[in-house]
């Protein structure tokens, strides 16, 4: 399990969020078969959201979602979190490698390539806050910062580390944002800004003194001091970090209406039953027949045949948002079948 640490330095001039995300990261490599390579973008942009998360976030029903979109053979990343340390993600092609950089380090960016950073911010009404940039760099890291700036005018410092070993397992992951408060003093700006430039990179840091060590450097003169979390109930004074996803098994089931029963029934036919796939998390769940042919309930639209009315697998009906299909069409489900509010 990985950990969030909060804080402020410089006189209450500079917020601070790190975390520590080695078993997070090498959890998210071990599901998804990662790379090398996306193993580093996948966990820098898990990383990364869990920072967000922090920084952004007001209640602990909210989540973040980062879609990174890209020209490069990843294909794209996508992250969600959550204030209370939960995150899961993916990326598109989890097998996709490229050459190291001259410097014998991975080459994320390439990896990446040009595209876009999308940020959605979930609010518990449900309600949806997007913001776009284009990518940097596609390091992540610059990324996130660069969106901080440009779409909630906030400047910040973002240093995010992935580093493997041997067959590709995760050694070291963790990361640090520094967001600088309105009216900042011009001297700790210019130490803030001294210690980055000196600074030998995150990765080194966290593999040589751990994520204390390494805000120590970063921090230097600046002093940093811990918010103290016990009062929110972490008696650890840290946020536990955790690869954790939303899915289950009645969520799997559920997905299984969007197929026709004849596409139900060739897979009872072929495969004897059906398998669902999460693809945030790799998690594998398997339907018998019986559980299949018990999605039989359903009313589609006659136009178009979007999905308007369904059974969920705990025995209650599931309907359509909204009064008008996708085509335009008006929703009219039968009276006795409507699910009741």
């Amino acid at each position: 399990m990985g950990r969030i640490l909060r804080g402020l330095a410089g006189g209450g001039d500079l917020r601070v969020v790190a975390a520590e995300t080695t078993d997070v990261v090498e959890e998210a490599r071990l599901r998804h078969g990662l790379s090398p390579t996306a193993t580093a973008a996948l966990g820098r942009a898990m990383t990364g959201a869990l920072l967000l998360a922090q920084l952004l976030l007001k209640t602990p029903k909210e989540r973040i979602t980062l879609r990174v979109e890209g020209t490069g053979p990843l294909g794209g990343i996508l992250v969600e979190a959550d204030p209370q340390g939960n995150v899961r993600g993916y990326v598109k092609n989890p097998e996709a490698e490229v050459p190291l950089r001259e410097d014998g380090k991975l080459n994320v960016g390439e990896l990446v390539g040009a595209g876009v950073l999308r940020v959605d911010r979930s609010l518990p009404n449900g309600e949806v806050y997007t913001s776009t940039v284009p990518l940097v760099s596609g390091e992540i890291a610059e990324d996130l910062a660069h969106y901080l700036w440009q779409s909630e005018q906030i400047p910040s410092a973002v240093l995010l580390g992935v580093r493997v070993k041997g067959e590709g397992e995760v050694e070291v992951a963790g990361g640090v944002a520094v967001q600088v408060m309105p009216g900042a003093k011009e001297e700790v700006l210019g130490r803030l800004e001294a210690n980055l430039k000196d600074l030998p990179g995150l990765t080194p840091l966290l593999r040589e003194r751990g994520l204390e060590g390494a805000l120590e450097a970063l921090l230097a003169g600046l002093g940093f001091e811990r918010t103290d979390l016990r009062a929110l109930g972490y008696l650890q004074n840290e946020i536990p970090a955790r690869f954790r996803c939303r899915c289950n098994r009645e969520k799997a089931l559920e997905a299984l209406v969007f197929f026709t029963p004849e596409e139900r029934e060739e897979m009872i036919v072929k495969d004897g039953g059906a398998e669902v796939v999460c693809h945030w998390c790799g998690e594998v769940y398997r339907f018998s027949p019986e559980e299949v042919r018990s999605l039989v309930a359903e009313v589609r639209c006659p136009d178009c045949g979007a999905l308007w009315l369904y059974p969920k697998g705990d025995g209650t009906l599931a309907r359509i948002e909204g009064e008008t299909c996708r085509c335009g069409r008006k929703v009219e489900l039968p009276s006795e079948s409507r699910p009741q509010a």
